[in-house]
């Protein structure tokens, strides 16, 4: 009995199957869901490496250590301007790079 090829798939091709093609709202979506779970997961460890708590970064922002919990597990709910805040408080340099068409834009 000859053994069976298995297809193997590209983590693209298995995007477009299940969440859908690029360009789509739910692949938007998806796409930006995952980018604020990376920086949620960012902050955290930027704030453990600088040995600080919740709390201590939330006072040195200026929030509440709930709203620093929130930001840590999933950044979708925050304004710019407070992960900007974060970043600062944490000595840590964040960019942000805008595509409009041709053009770049880099926020910083």
């Amino acid at each position: 009995m000859a053994a069976k090829e298995v297809k193997t798939y590209s983590l693209g091709e298995m995007k477009d199957k299940y969440v859908g093609p690029v360009g789509t709202p739910a692949r938007d979506e998806y796409e930006y869901e995952l980018r604020m779970d990376v920086l949620g997961k960012m902050i955290k460890s930027v704030r453990q490496e600088r040995n600080l708590t919740q709390e201590e970064l939330g006072r040195l922002v200026g929030v509440q250590k709930a709203q620093i919990s929130k930001l840590e597990s999933s950044a979708n709910s925050a304004t710019i301007d407070t992960i900007m805040k974060v970043f600062k408080a944490l000595k840590a340099e964040i960019n942000f790079n805008v595509k409009l068409e041709d053009q770049f834009i880099k926020l910083a």
